[in-house]
């Protein structure tokens, strides 16, 4: 028998536990170095990002290609290791997804050295069960950001029956045909990731 909720919950939307995934799976070619190590504010980038999300999810996960399980960084961390290689950050997020599918999953990159609590916080205080997901408006092109993002269960469900079926494995791409609740950015450097040495200089860090 289905308990539907009574009185002053009858109605309301289920709400899925929310995990934390950092994807640091990355090669980090055009930057010469591995920016998951890059020291910011006295931490490795990686560990900064992981320290910001805790506070806002009931478990947080470390996104890994199956050569950097051992990583003397990445082990420090409960690390899931991408299933298929090759596929990017959807590898990661279809990975998290596998291993817990009943979560909502926030999907952080681990290259932006900008972020803040500040804007992890009103990602999650702004989060919409309702729809498909939970997504920032990037600051560089005004389209969806699906690296600092909220995804719901049955999103990701459908994420991993189009990649599936070969429809394409481009987060954004896959958002952008879906409901999502679009923020605006309330800080400049929040969500600008670094590619180069160049975009670090250019933060200021």
């Amino acid at each position: 028998m289905t308990n539907e909720g009574t009185g002053a919950d009858a109605g309301k939307p289920r709400v899925p536990p929310l995990y934390g995934l950092v994807l640091a799976g990355g090669r980090s070619r055009r930057f010469g170095s591995d920016k998951a190590a890059l020291q910011i504010e006295g931490r490795a980038l990686l560990e900064r990002t992981i320290g910001l999300l805790r506070p806002a999810v009931e478990t947080a996960y470390v996104s890994v290609r199956a050569d950097q399980v051992d990583d003397a960084l990445r082990s420090r961390f409960p690390m899931i290791a991408d299933e298929l290689p090759g596929l990017g950050p959807a590898g990661g997020i279809l990975a998290a997804h596998g291993r817990h599918p009943q979560a909502a999953w926030l999907v952080l990159a681990c290259d932006l050295p900008g972020l803040s609590e500040a804007a992890i916080r009103i990602l999650v205080q702004s989060r919409d069960v309702r729809t498909a997901a939970t997504a920032y408006r990037s600051p560089a092109d005004g389209l969806i950001e699906p690296l600092c993002a909220i995804y719901e269960p049955a999103t990701l469900a459908r994420f991993q029956r189009e990649a599936a079926a070969g429809e394409g494995l481009s987060p954004r791409e896959f958002l952008s045909g879906v409901a999502v609740h679009m923020l605006e950015p309330t800080e400049a450097d929040a969500l600008i990731n670094v590619n180069t040495p160049a975009d670090l200089l250019r933060l200021g860090k």
